[in-house]
């Protein structure tokens, strides 16, 4: 079983790279999408850039304050119950 031929481009005059149409659609890298060039030993790593970066659980907790008390969770529950009922008109 042989290997097939690899995809080859070419670095323009611009530095640019075009990547293969169908390495692009295989991975859904529509224009403009953002990716992160690392230099490997191995050579040239490319990866989807996410999306956000990232954060720590202390820089997003509490963001959205309310100023009233927390609610517990049967009292979620029961406010759910209540509107699925009121929704569907079930017991």
């Amino acid at each position: 079983m042989s290997q097939p031929d690899p995809l080859l481009t070419t670095v323009s005059t611009k530095g640019q790279v075009t990547l293969p149409k169908s390495i692009r659609q295989r991975r859904n890298l529509d224009a403009g999408t953002r990716l992160v060039v690392e230099d490997t030993p191995d050579g040239i790593l490319l990866r989807q850039a996410p999306a956000f970066a990232p954060t720590a659980p202390d820089q997003v907790f509490c963001l959205l304050a309310t100023g009233r008390p927390p609610v517990s969770l049967e009292d979620m529950d029961a406010a759910i119950l209540t509107e699925a009922r009121a929704r569907h008109d079930r017991d």
